[in-house]
């Protein structure tokens, strides 16, 4: 499969749909697909929604996504960001990409992806290290540039808009290889 966001399930309506993919792509970080399913399907069976999450204790959350890289530190940004969503959000995701990248565990590259994903509304392209290095060894962007933002900001200058999500989705996929 490509892309985490197929974990999520929209049979409980919008808001736990993009709940739910906003927790896979926090999960999903330095983590194979499979392994990402694997601890969505184990919390979706202990009841994934924002209030179980928020008042479950961080050691009982830790087992359930283990099969995930930095479980520990995940789980923790798990509980604190559902806090937020059921407290302050009523039990939804943030709108915006600030409001996303104000979560812990959210940075800009998750967060365009929750966008896309989740809202329908591409705001950006998705650049992690890694692909600002391949955008660097393509030639894509000049040699000077240190910060994936900076290199996210020249892809969206001449790649047409339209390409944006084939482009998110794409690196989705190479970044599982």
């Amino acid at each position: 499969t490509m892309g985490c966001f197929k974990t999520a399930d929209d049979s409980h309506g919008p808001k736990m749909y993009r709940y739910q993919v906003m927790i896979s792509l926090m999960l999903s970080s330095q983590t194979k697909d499979e392994k990402t399913a694997e601890a969505m399907k184990r919390l979706k069976e202990f009841g994934l929604n924002p209030q179980k999450m928020a008042e479950s204790e961080v050691e009982v959350l830790q087992q359930l996504i283990r099969s995930v890289g930095f479980w520990k530190k995940k789980a923790v940004y798990l509980k604190n960001a559902s806090h937020i969503v059921h407290t302050q959000h009523d039990g939804d995701i943030p709108r915006t990409f600030e409001g996303l990248t104000g979560l812990p565990g959210i940075g800009p590259k998750m967060a365009h992806l929750c966008m896309e994903f989740a809202w329908n509304e591409l705001t950006g392209i998705s650049v992690d290290t890694h692909v600002h290095r391949i955008c660097q060894r393509l030639g894509w962007t000049p040699t000077g540039i240190k910060h994936p933002d900076d290199t996210r900001k020249i892809l969206e200058h001449w790649l047409p808009r339209e390409e944006w999500g084939r482009v998110n989705l794409l690196k989705v996929g190479f970044g599982q290889l």
